[in-house]
């Protein structure tokens, strides 16, 4: 059973997030519990700080131990100043105030941090993935999910690239798994596409996420809810399952945004809060599907300087190549990590490699702290930032030109077309 509310137009008040966690967490009992809730990094837009607060009152005055984990996949780290924005208090405050209260990194390269829960059979695997990947995948967690009695999810919902929609078990896999199951959720993602995947609710990429979360034996609730810029629109309280599908459901309606036509340049500014190229390559997946073939996207964010701070390296190795481009020469990239692979695919879009000759359908372009001669190495396009003027982008009546502000959340499509 799902509990919760929402809509398209009416925001949730903090005092309605407190009454309704208050009502379904008094439902369970866990008086004398130990408590985990995972919750996203800074990466996500979502009142993290307010639910943290609610959450704390709540919990702590019957539970025996209440901690958070946040569910970093393979980003960074996260250092106590960035910790104490996302929670809206410091570290002596939460001292102060819950003090049997930690907060934890994930840290998916740790083999101690790690601990086995199962093994997703090559059987299993070619069924779920709709024949695409015939693998075994040990289904590699973090520990600590074994050392408390409840394990309670807490995160937004949005469109994504590789799971159609993010949030719910998405949380645990990738947010506190293992290298080889975030590896191949997202090389399966690469495989079916960004352009088939993204928006949809139900994708082959979903059903292993679900199939790994399902290992887990300690009790799991999930409290997901939707954004609509910065104002909470929905929260939802049930199953992993059941209360992702609601929260999906008003995400197509609140984070998609359908357009009359597709354009040949697209001028994308990624939002704030992301600070690499890995991350704010959010602003073209978001924006692929309306931007017409042989079109443009430039991504333009002046203070990113870096690709990626965890996979810089392995990026430089392999540049930014379609799909074809690695499965056409599988034998010099197989070793390479899926999940690396699968961006270097989603950033360049979908496209042709044949006869040596590689043919995206689109051009990805940077205009970024990222030098020319850097974006050459990877394979994409360059534009000075000094030379692009955003305001007199939007100001232009070019109908084949369209400026998308703090992108990376709102999925654009163009808006289904019903033959007469």
């Amino acid at each position: 059973m799902v509990t919760g509310k929402g809509s398209v137009n009416q925001k949730i008040t903090r005092g309605d997030v407190q009454n309704l966690l208050s009502q379904d967490l008094g439902r369970l009992d866990l008086s004398g519990k130990k408590i985990l809730v995972i919750i996203p990094d800074g990466t996500r837009t979502a009142p993290i700080s307010m639910l943290f607060t609610t959450l704390c009152n709540i919990l702590t005055r019957s539970a025996k131990l209440l901690d958070f984990l946040i569910a970093l996949g393979t980003h960074p780290v996260m250092p106590e100043g960035e910790i104490e924005k996302l929670v809206g208090m410091d570290a002596q405050e939460r001292f102060q105030r819950f003090p049997n209260v930690s907060i934890f990194n994930h840290l998916w390269d740790v083999p101690n941090e790690l601990e086995t829960v199962g093994v997703i059979s090559s059987l299993d695997m070619e069924f779920l993935s709709g024949g695409l990947l015939t693998n075994q995948v040990p289904v590699r967690l973090n520990r600590r999910i074994h050392e408390y009695d409840q394990i309670i999810i807490c995160g937004p919902v949005f469109p994504h690239e590789v799971a159609g929609f993010s949030g719910g078990n998405k949380y645990i896999v990738p947010g506190i798994a293992g290298q080889e199951i975030i590896d191949v959720t997202h090389w399966l993602g690469a495989l079916v596409t960004n352009m088939e995947v993204i928006g949809v609710k139900y994708t082959p990429v979903r059903r292993i996420i679900d199939k790994a979360a399902s290992m887990i034996q300690t009790p799991v609730l999930c409290i997901t809810f939707c954004m609509k810029g910065n104002d909470l629109h929905g929260l939802f309280i049930g199953s992993s399952e059941e209360a992702w599908s609601e929260a999906a459901d008003l995400s197509s309606r609140i984070n998609i945004i359908r357009v009359p036509h597709s354009y040949e340049r697209v001028l994308s500014l990624p939002s704030s809060r992301y600070n690499d190229l890995w991350t704010a390559a959010k602003a073209m997946y978001k924006t692929e599907p309306i931007i017409s073939e042989g079109g443009e996207i430039i991504i333009y964010a002046p203070q990113i300087e870096v690709i990626s701070f965890t996979h810089q390296e392995t990026i430089q190795q392999l540049g930014y190549h379609v799909c074809d481009y690695f499965l056409k020469q599988w034998d010099l990239y197989k070793e390479y990590s899926g999940a690396v692979l699968a961006h270097c695919t989603h950033l360049r879009g979908v496209g042709t490699y044949e006869y040596g000759v590689e043919r995206p359908r689109i051009n990805v372009t940077l205009s970024t702290g990222i030098s020319r001669e850097s974006c050459k190495e990877v394979n994409l396009g360059y534009r000075d930032p000094n030379e692009i003027d955003p305001q007199y982008w939007q100001g232009s009546e070019d109908e084949n030109r369209l400026v998308v502000q703090n992108a990376g959340e709102y999925l654009y499509k163009v808006v289904d077309v019903v033959a007469p």
